[in-house]
């Protein structure tokens, strides 16, 4: 295990260029577990296949848990919600005395570990059982509290509960120990039951203050009957300087000045000998209470000491269970399902979509036009014009196997997937400012590195190479690099425009479909009647961007010419160009 954390799949640039960070942003996730977890989460390599079947079929049933038990699982999150992470402060407990505030901290999660544990292991919710909220969901009777969202697969096995692995330990013991009165209620404070001691002390503090109290009382309404002086509840009064008795007021004994300013004063009752002394007695217990509280504290704090590993591991577990339903109602969410992890080395799906552009085109009302592709060690060109969907194709061939090597569903109508050891990607136009290097000159740093790291079994995505620098050198350079690749035990996907890279025999030539099966009149039809900011946005509702396999004798497809045609270049141009092609 400790191996795997040390080793790297992909770089930041491949994880964000495949959509896995894209993927992983947009997980769900409501407590600090869960979400450290998705920050620590690593790949799974060549050789652990068993593993990653194993966690691939956790979050199948996830997903059939979500699906059947909707309200159970928003109830999980609604309690995932309020958690705050108060490890730091369990592990300190044998180590310090905690605050009060940090044993609030504690009895919180120990209150909300309680919940989930009914919730998972009871299937209590609220005022009335799960199973009643379940019922009624599979009879498709949504109420005012349970609407259903998402519907299950007849087909699927009955999940009433989350897998055991996800169950917490009871913690139960150290909550009465913070929970003296047994209300579990959400809040915290040193209770007179923590210590039959510290009730006594407070008793006789509570004595002290009301004989405070009658003793300020009886001075309020001596000093009301001797000068007239009407003191408030408070026991105090403000005069205006204005006032006809300011001066004697102000000059009495039984007041003392507390504030003023140049309008007023404010004075106030001055304590007697005896409310001194009952004052000193008040403070001589609100010692002992401190010191009192401080050992409720001390006896607290090596409590929760002696806990500390099981709360860790119910933090963990929350964590993973917070994780697992995210994935799950991501998966369901966007239509994912669990890749086939095989032996051999391949990349195989069939209607893939690549999740981050089918986003955006959801977003704008269009239809995504899925793709597929397979995939085996050796080389495998995509060639077409551009609009035709080259890189976004050439992504997703990135994105299905991150995706199920980092343990996740896959956005596709089925999939084949063998692990690899390395999966990198090369694409965009990657401009090094700082170094000073032109976009050829990084991008050839970049490959470099690439070539440097290859290794048995990766992963190698090329988008377009060596489009920066002239066609005869670019053409060679793409040439000579493709040789070099066929020799590696490495599935490479590569982009280009130099259709004659294509002769090298051994390699798959995939050509995307474009325009081939258009209906040109009618897109001419259409096209004519637009404005010119549409006309881009109806030729791509036209394009087909699924791939097909050609021949190395195929025609050379001529969507870049059938577009420029449309959008209005000088027919002598378009001719031109066909000349030169034939």
């Amino acid at each position: 295990m400790e191996q795997r954390r040390n080793r790297r799949l992909a770089n930041v640039k491949t994880r964000s260029e495949t959509g896995l960070d894209h993927v992983m942003f947009n997980l769900n996730l409501n407590t600090p577990f869960g979400k450290k977890q998705l920050k620590e989460i690593r790949p799974f390599y060549p050789g652990e296949e068993e593993l990653l079947r194993a966690e691939l079929d956790r979050i199948d049933t996830m997903i059939a848990f979500v699906k059947q038990n909707q309200v159970l699982s928003d109830k999980i999150q609604e309690v995932f919600m309020e958690v705050k992470d108060p490890t730091l402060t369990v592990q300190r407990s044998g180590s310090v005395t905690l605050s009060t505030v940090e044993l609030y901290e504690v009895k919180s999660l120990l209150l909300q570990m309680r919940q989930l544990r009914k919730l998972t292991m009871e299937h209590e919710i609220g005022d009335y059982k799960a199973s009643h909220c379940i019922s009624e969901c599979r009879q498709n009777k949504p109420s005012a509290e349970n609407e259903i969202v998402f519907q299950r697969d007849e087909n699927e096995p009955a999940v009433d509960t989350v897998p055991e692995k996800y169950f917490l330990e009871d913690t139960e013991d150290l909550l009465d120990e913070l929970d003296p009165r047994g209300d579990r209620m959400n809040t915290f404070y040193i209770y007179d039951e923590f210590s039959p001691l510290l009730s006594q002390y407070r008793a006789k503090k509570r004595e002290y203050e009301l004989m405070i109290r009658k003793e300020q009382k009886q001075a309020r309404e001596e000093l009301r009957k001797k000068y007239g002086v009407q003191l408030t509840p408070k026991f105090d009064i403000v005069v205006a300087r204005s006032h006809p008795d300011f001066e004697k007021i102000q000059n009495l004994e039984e007041l003392e000045v507390v504030d003023q300013d140049y309008m007023s004063v404010t004075l106030q009752l001055k304590p007697t000998e005896k409310i001194y002394g009952y004052i000193g007695e008040t403070e001589k217990i609100n010692s002992e209470i401190e010191m009192e509280e401080e050992r409720v504290r001390e006896h607290l704090s090596r409590k929760i000491s002696e806990k500390a590993d099981v709360i860790l591991r119910n933090c963990e577990k929350m964590g993973a269970l917070d994780l697992a339903l995210a994935r799950a109602i991501y998966s369901i969410k966007h239509d994912l399902i669990k890749p086939e992890i095989v032996d051999e080395h391949v990349v195989e799906f069939e209607e893939g979509r690549n999740l981050q552009v089918e986003d955006i085109i959801k977003s704008k009302g269009k239809e995504y036009c899925p793709v597929s592709l397979s995939l085996k060690d050796g080389v495998t060109l995509i060639t077409g014009a551009n609009m035709g969907g080259k890189t976004v194709s050439l992504k997703l061939a990135g994105q299905i196997p991150i995706l199920a090597q980092y343990g996740f569903f896959v956005p596709a109508k089925s999939a084949r997937i063998g692990l690899s050891n390395y999966m990198q990607i090369l694409i965009g136009d990657s401009q090094s400012v700082e170094r000073g290097l032109s976009s050829f000159g990084s991008e050839m740093e970049e490959l470099k590195e690439i070539l440097d790291h290859g290794q048995e079994r990766s992963l190698i995505l090329i988008d377009e190479i060596a489009s920066g620098t002239n066609p005869t050198e670019g053409t060679a350079l793409t040439k000579s690099l493709v040789d070099y690749l066929i020799e590696k035990p490495y599935i490479s996907l590569i982009t280009t425009h130099f259709e004659s890279v294509t002769e090298r025999e051994g390699v798959v030539n995939m050509q995307v479909r474009g325009l081939a099966d258009c209906n040109f009149t009618l897109l001419n039809s259409e096209i004519q009647r637009a404005n010119r900011r549409d006309r881009i946005n109806i030729i791509s509702k036209y394009m087909d961007y699924r791939l097909c396999r050609v021949d190395n004798e195929a025609q050379v497809p001529k969507d870049a010419l059938n577009i420029a045609a449309m959008l209005g270049i000088d027919k002598a141009i378009i001719d031109g160009a066909k000349k030169y092609i034939r």
